[in-house]
């Protein structure tokens, strides 16, 4: 006889709230939040909004609306309640309290998604960090939860075991990691420096989780990046050789989505992955186009370049999943996003549609940096360096002659001053 050991999914309810009569985009942030616990691990059994100019301090939607949780709680049978902004470490305790079960916010669940999906060392350090920033403050309402692994959301993580209740070892796990993190980013900073050194124009692609980056690394690299229809499927940076247009060779980088609300430790704890960001020649914002809030979702990933100070970086917009525009609706979408976009590439990554009109619009970006150069190479270093040229430039014209071998390129302004040094005056 065997039995079935597994542990039950969690049900959740969730909790929303719709301030200055914005419905649409509390109704958004409330079906994303039931993405988000879906991918999580827990099953989904009601949720409710509700009304306030502001939120209460003390329950964050008022002892009267809590109380009625409580009511709709025990009808469903809910054992997690999570509400869709991040609690005070006094709404929380207060919540628990009047609600009788674990209550959790945005944040948390978040941060336990980012703790599924930790694949390198790098990231699960990154994870143990936010987590441990994000619990310390409320140690005091969670004592009981700290002593249980694996327990549900937000009890499970690379550094479940560390969490004591004891703040002074909190403290002190929390300096090491950031020890740990800071000789990371040097090992990263080298490989980034030697990556320079090679010289390839980086394009990297961002935007709102699950708005096909993945996807449409592949079909730009022909790689085979995991793709995965879930939030933050994406955590570690994954760069890929592309070759656009006529013959340029580039790189392009994947890195973790955004998503609305993103907690700030997690951004803080990131912020080394996220440096490849300013390495990038060119950001390629990545939208979906399908989406009901859309130009909403393009807002947080701005602000959030912007909070990365990484506004003023150059950008390219491409909305993808283009294929999902259908009809006579989705032709007249096309139309207006084409008028109020009109520098964007419509693409679907899943199909094909755009992506070579994608790969020459990185080809042109390449090239604007390059610089014409007419010059006579010596034939002891000629052929390496027209072999170079043509993985990194464009090779116009190649002919031998008494001197040497006459060239006509456009190049990367550091190979140009190479060929220059080297070639016969």
């Amino acid at each position: 006889m065997t039995f079935d050991t597994a542990v039950p999914a969690e049900r959740a309810y969730l909790v929303g709230l719709e301030q200055q009569g914005n419905a649409l985009e509390a109704a958004d942030s409330l079906e994303e939040l039931a993405t988000l616990v879906l991918a999580a691990g827990a099953t989904v059994v009601g949720q409710t909004t509700q009304h306030r100019r502001t939120p209460d301090p003390n329950t964050w939607v008022g002892k009267g609306k809590a109380e009625e949780l409580a009511i709709e709680r025990a009808r469903l049978g809910a054992d997690l309640i999570v509400f869709d902004d991040e609690l005070s470490p006094k709404q929380q305790k207060n919540l628990e309290e009047l609600l009788g079960v674990r209550v959790i916010d945005r944040s948390a669940v978040i941060l336990d998604i980012f703790a599924r999906h930790a694949r390198s060392r790098e990231g699960q350090l990154q994870v143990e960090l936010a987590q441990m920033e994000y619990r310390m403050p409320r140690l005091a309402g969670i004592g009981n939860e700290l002593s249980r692994l694996g327990g549900g959301i937000n009890t499970r993580g690379p550094g479940e075991s560390k969490l004591e209740s004891d703040r002074q070892v909190i403290r002190r796990r929390i300096q090491e990691l950031k020890e740990r993190l800071a000789t990371v980013a040097e090992q990263r900073g080298r490989s980034r420096q030697s990556r320079a050194k090679e010289g390839l124009f980086l394009a990297a692609l961002v935007g709102y989780t699950n708005s096909g980056k993945s996807t449409l690394l592949n079909a730009l690299t022909g790689a085979d990046v995991l793709v995965a229809d879930q939030p933050f499927a994406t955590l570690d940076p994954t760069t890929r050789r592309a070759t656009v247009g006529d013959r340029v060779n580039v790189l392009v980088s994947d890195t973790v989505g955004f998503v609305n609300k993103l907690p700030p430790t997690l951004v803080a704890a990131f912020r080394a992955t996220l440096e490849e960001l300013a390495d990038a020649d060119l950001l390629v914002h990545v939208a979906d186009v399908s989406h009901p809030n859309l130009h909403e979702r393009m807002r947080v990933v701005k602000d959030t370049l912007a909070g990365l100070d990484l506004g003023a970086r150059p950008q390219l917009l491409v909305l993808n999943k283009a294929d999902l525009l259908r009809d006579s609706e989705g032709d007249a979408l096309r139309e207006a996003l084409g008028a109020e976009f009109p520098r964007a590439i419509l693409v679907s990554a899943r199909t094909g549609e755009g992506i070579e009109a994608l790969r020459q619009r990185l080809a042109e970006a390449a090239r604007a940096s390059w610089t014409k150069i007419r010059l006579t190479l010596p034939y002891d270093r000629g052929g390496a360096m027209i072999q170079r040229i043509r993985e990194r430039g464009a090779l116009r014209r190649e002919e031998y002659s008494e001197r040497g071998i006459d060239v006509e390129a456009d190049v990367p302004a550091d190979l140009a001053a190479e060929l220059r040094a080297m070639a016969h005056p």
